[in-house]
């Protein structure tokens, strides 16, 4: 251990609570006389949002007060571990267990030592492993955290973090921007495609140029003759989610829904909704009665209308065509007002899509070389709080 540098238990170290909540059959314990904390509220970068629940002060008598600089952290659920710090007095539920130092420790340093993976894999190590984990007060407040017992030294630390993590984020904000413009400037290029009219080209809607079907029904199973396509294994890009499969069993019925290479699957409502699958020869597969089939009537490439779902013409359209607000449905009789401008020649549609293949493979490269560097930023953050609480970064410049 590093001179100058204690051992401790974290209940040794301040007072520690585990969150309560009021009873909400009784509405006058809740109000906005105080913020009351649930694991949603946790931001990425350690703040926490105040003004979506909060309590009474008749409430409070039946909560947790909590005091400002305070660290709070989620002990149950796929969020485990997840931590903020608080600039105001709140109240939280029993998810979140919190952690308020004494006076002669700084608390903003907890808040990066708990936000660390020595923390984290403490947590985990001593969690519960049934459905979902979870660490109990007890077994919280039993951790031993390594810190340099001089306040000053804890602020200097502190300090480091502080302009460390404040360059990595704009490091990571700069990253995301470039994201979003590499996605614009696809959009932007979809868009001036599909937008073209005039000779050669013509706008009809679907209901003129396609048939639509509705899939099949059925009970799905873990084994069968055929995988059961259904809305949810279409995932953000319109392509085909490999996981979570599951099957039917062939039925004189069922034949008449099997997928051949190319065809085109939309989803009519949930998440997915005007989502379009552009099938591929996977495995013999079936799809469910969700899903809208696709099929046009005129020479027209399913592969050019795939790229045309992904611009924003196409979900203005869908937007506009779709009924309802919570859950949204789009329908075959909808599906056939949508407007779909294209050029009537086989080898013009072809062209083009080998132009909206190369703008596609370009930005995916783009996106995939940003998305490798947020990576590596956030590893940074991991391995700067390593060292940090090692004893090993107080007199070390950190470089971003």
């Amino acid at each position: 251990m590093r001179e100058g540098w204690i051992k401790k238990k974290l209940s040794d170290l301040g007072e520690i609570q585990t969150g309560t909540t009021p009873s909400t059959k009784n509405k006058e314990y809740y109000g906005d006389f105080i913020p009351f904390i649930k694991p949603p509220h946790f931001n990425p970068d350690g703040t926490i949002e105040y003004g979506n629940s909060g309590l009474s002060s008749q409430g409070l008598k039946k909560g947790r007060l909590i005091k400002e600089n305070s660290i709070l952290m989620v002990c149950i659920g796929a969020t485990i571990g997840k931590t903020g710090i608080t600039n105001i007095p709140v109240s939280c539920n029993q998810q979140i267990n919190a952690f308020t130092p004494n006076k002669d420790l700084s608390p903003k340093f907890f808040y990066y030592l708990l936000n660390s993976s020595i923390f984290f894999e403490k947590v985990l190590y001593l969690s519960s492993q049934a459905t979902l984990p979870m660490i109990n007060k007890s077994k919280w407040q039993s951790i031993e955290v390594t810190f340099p017992k001089s306040l000053q030294e804890q602020k200097q630390i502190v300090a480091i973090l502080d302009k460390a993590f404040t360059a990595i984020d704009q490091a990571k904000a700069n990253i995301e921007k470039n994201i979003v413009n590499a996605k614009e400037l696809f959009q932007s290029k979809l868009n001036a495609i599909f937008s073209q009219k005039g000779a050669g080209w013509k706008e009809k809607t679907l209901g003129e140029i396609a048939n639509v079907n509705y899939g099949y029904t059925d009970k799905s199973t873990s084994e069968g003759d055929f995988r059961y396509i259904r809305i949810t294994d279409i995932d953000n890009n319109g392509e085909l989610d490999k996981s979570g499969k599951v099957y039917v069993k062939t039925t004189p019925k069922s034949l008449g829904f099997i997928l051949n290479e190319n065809d085109l699957l939309m989803a009519r409502t949930g998440a997915t909704f005007a989502k379009v699958l552009l099938y591929k020869d996977y495995e013999p597969s079936i799809f469910a009665s969700y899903l809208i089939k696709i099929s046009f009537t005129e020479n027209i490439s399913n592969e050019l209308y795939w790229y045309f779902t992904k611009s924003g013409y196409y979900w203005e359209q869908a937007n506009s065509l779709s009924t309802g607000s919570a859950q949204p449905h789009f329908n075959g009789a909808a599906l056939k007002k949508l407007k779909f401008s294209y050029p009537t020649d086989s080898a013009k549609q072809y062209q083009l899509i080998e132009i909206i293949k190369g703008f596609d493979n370009t930005s995916k490269e783009i996106i995939s070389l940003y998305s490798k560097k947020l990576d590596s930023l956030e590893e940074l953050k991991k391995s700067i709080l390593q060292k940090a609480f090692s004893g090993e970064l107080t007199q070390k410049e950190v470089v971003v």
